[in-house]
């Protein structure tokens, strides 16, 4: 199985210097200069654009998103408007897929996969829609997904709502979906709700298990 690093930073990372750590690791990757490499962290509230993303979609204007201390970002991913925060875990694989490992079709898949069975582990009866990418249960969407290839270098990847805050949602129409529910483990399971970090553990392996990787944990200042 291919070796690859892991890295589970213990605090929200601000979205643009996520978005710079991504782009150092692409091009290294692309250069072979480091091995795949999955960052798994939480942002400060956030509502990003991308690259389909629709302004009209995000309902608040800047001076209540301001006053909310939500930031506002475009980015280069795949996607229309979603909204980070804490207590919602982000996944970016940087992984060179190649020609032959899979595509967009399968990776969008594999990430959807990850969290199916992540959420399954704890109970949730978690499945895919026809035609609308991500995780989703009886009460709503629960994981979003915006990826991006570089080269076949992936980065971005997905969200996955645990403890979040659920009202950041209601200023955008997430994913561009007029009408679909956004939930959280904790809208669905209640005070059977796990932590984080047990969430982080079980998603850990089964990007494992579903990227074929062995993931060897690294720091933050080691990457």
């Amino acid at each position: 199985m291919t070796i690859a690093r892991f890295c589970h930073f213990p605090e929200p990372l601000p979205y643009p210097e996520a978005v710079l750590l991504q782009e150092r690791l692409v091009a290294a990757r692309i250069r072979d200069e480091i091995p795949d490499t999955l960052l798994l962290l939480q942002h400060p509230p956030v509502i990003t654009l991308g690259r389909r993303g629709r302004t009209e979609f995000v309902l608040a204007d800047d001076e209540a998103l301001q006053g909310a201390g939500i930031a506002l970002h475009t980015s280069s991913r795949g996607g229309d408007v979603t909204y980070h925060a804490p207590g919602q875990w982000v996944l970016y694989p940087i992984l060179k897929l190649g020609r032959t490992e899979m595509g967009t079709h399968g990776y969008l898949h594999a990430l959807e996969e990850i969290a199916l069975q992540t959420a399954g582990t704890f109970g949730i009866e978690a499945y895919r829609k026809e035609g609308k990418a991500g995780g989703w249960c009886d009460q709503g969407k629960f994981a979003a997904i915006g990826f991006k290839f570089t080269r076949w270098v992936t980065w971005h990847g997905m969200s996955l709502n645990v403890k979040v805050d659920l009202r950041g949602f209601d200023l955008i129409v997430g994913c561009g979906l007029r009408g679909e529910r956004v939930c959280s483990f904790e809208s669905v399971l209640g005070a059977g709700c796990p932590n984080m970090e047990p969430v982080a553990e079980t998603l850990r392996r089964n990007c494992e298990k579903i990227l074929e990787r062995e993931l060897v944990e690294v720091l933050e200042e080691d990457l």
